[in-house]
Formats: C-alpha cells, structure tokens, sequence
C-alpha cells in the first residue's frame, strides 16, 4: 500500500527521465556493473548514463535512433546493451534482485520448491500424431509472498 513514506522513498521527481536511476537503485547495480578495461581509451559516458540511456529505450519502447542528446549516443548505449546482453549481465543483475527481495521479505535466498508443468495437445481435433513429442514443459519456482 502507498503511504506518504514510501511515496516519498520511491518519488522520481527529482531524476531528468522517469527511466533514471536513482542513488539509491545505483547504489545496488552500481557494484554488479563491470569494471572499465585497462587498456585502450578512457570511456566517455559513465556506467550510470549508460544504463540510463538503456532503460529509457527499453521503457519507453523506442527506436535506439530516438535517444535524447544528453544522454549517450545510440552507438554507445546498444553496443554496451549488446555487449552485456551477451555477456548475461542482465540475467545476473536480475538473479541477484530477486535474491535480494526473497530476503527483504524474510524468505531463502533461493527457492526450495517450484512447480512442472506440462501442457498436452488441446481438444479431440488434433490427431495424435500432431501431437507426438509436442508437449511443453516449463518448471516455476514458487515465489508466493503468503
């Protein structure tokens, strides 16, 4: 539930973009963002405006081209996005996220249980030989917050 606290705490009035992160979203990424190579030029952009120019293409649903001009160049911003992509930073930001918010409510970090699932041919009308070797199967840990 919305409180004047958490609206407070949770305000972006202050950010250039609603997509920006905030000091307090950048003190949890900022650490899980790679290090600069050692070698070659010296990046322009900091990791924080980077990221920032990422999300606000990826909120708002826009072409790489539309991307403001106080904000990285779209070369800078999609090869970074490609590179980390890649490199599965994403999927490691997002693992440890929800690790953390398993935490924040007092869960494991990790789930104990989850849920398989599988879903066979629908209806009578399929032969069965449509439906040979076409059966999905997807497991879903359980995230329940009761």
């Amino acid at each position: 539930m919305w409180t004047p606290t958490t609206r407070r705490q949770h305000s972006r009035a202050g950010l250039r973009y609603e997509t920006g992160l905030t000091d307090a979203e950048w003190a949890v990424i900022g650490p899980l963002m790679p290090e600069p190579a050692l070698c070659g030029r010296p990046p322009v952009w900091t990791m924080r405006e980077v990221l920032n120019a990422i999300f606000y293409v990826l909120r708002g649903g826009i072409a790489w081209r539309l991307i403001p001009k106080d904000l990285p160049p779209r070369s800078t911003a999609y090869g970074y996005f490609s590179r980390w992509r890649d490199a599965g930073l994403f999927a490691r930001i997002n693992h440890h996220l929800v690790m953390a918010d398993r935490e924040r409510v007092g869960r494991e970090a990790s789930p104990t249980a989850a849920v398989l699932d599988s879903q066979s041919c629908k209806g009578r009308s399929e032969s069965p030989q449509k439906c040979r070797g076409k059966i999905p199967q997807v497991l879903v840990p359980v995230l329940s917050r009761d």
